[in-house]
């Protein structure tokens, strides 16, 4: 079992990360989602409400150069299901699951993202909430050790989370250059049953110059409703 916090503020850039697990009490459902920057237009954002879910947007419109990668809706819910990505994947999880279809059918229609030479992987996580039956799914989309050419897709399937126990999976291993993707199972970490006190490790773990914004989600297993805490550096 990991700690959070020593994941993190033993690692200056792991990217974009998304976390998904069960509280300690056994009480939620949680889900976080944090993103990092190293460039002028990267650090430019702050996650804003939308619906249900969430997306980024640039804090001064100005010096926003390209949208193409920063700008999208992290998180959207639909029904029982709350779709959690570092990407536009998010749209295309939703419709796929709005037609019947299923989550991995969705990302098997998508690739790495096209920021040679780093191809910065797509990650993505599904959590279905009936009820007091919660299960998740998570998905690493990655180039083949940098190679351009080649896709390779892993999904992770978690049919009965347990207490305290949650997984973590970020867009980059470390820092570098190019910045090596992730690899390896998602981590598992632990996952206490307050909010406040989960935003504020993540948060204050994340490297001080690169962090940018963080949403952090705990879904109530007893009714469906959910609190939530946004954090963007950006103010």
């Amino acid at each position: 079992m990991n700690q959070i916090a020593d994941l993190l503020k033993n690692n200056s850039y792991p990217g974009r990360g998304i976390i998904v697990g069960k509280s300690k009490d056994g009480n939620y459902a949680v889900t976080a989602y944090f993103i990092m920057g190293r460039s002028e237009n990267s650090r430019n954002r702050v996650f804003v409400t939308d619906g249900d879910g969430i997306r980024t947007e640039a804090f001064d419109p100005s010096k926003l150069s390209d949208p193409s990668l920063i700008i999208y809706a992290p998180v959207r819910v639909l029904d029982d299901k709350t779709v959690v990505t570092n990407g536009d994947q998010t749209d295309t999880v939703y419709d796929f699951l709005k037609d019947g279809k299923t989550f991995e059918e969705a990302l098997r229609t998508r690739e790495f993202e096209p920021d040679a030479p780093n191809y910065t992987p797509r990650i993505s996580a599904e959590l279905d909430v009936k009820g007091n039956a919660f299960s998740y799914k998570m998905s690493i989309l990655k180039s083949a050790m940098g190679n351009g050419d080649s896709c390779q897709r892993f999904f992770y399937e978690y049919a009965q989370p347990v207490a305290g126990e949650g997984h973590f999976i970020h867009t980059y291993k470390c820092d570098g250059n190019p910045i090596p993707s992730f690899y390896g199972e998602p981590e598992l970490i632990e996952i206490n049953e307050d909010i406040d006190s989960f935003t504020n490790t993540l948060w204050t773990n994340l490297n001080e110059d690169n962090k940018v914004s963080l949403f952090v989600r705990y879904i109530s297993l007893a009714d469906g409703k959910w609190e939530t805490r946004m954090v963007n550096k950006n103010q």
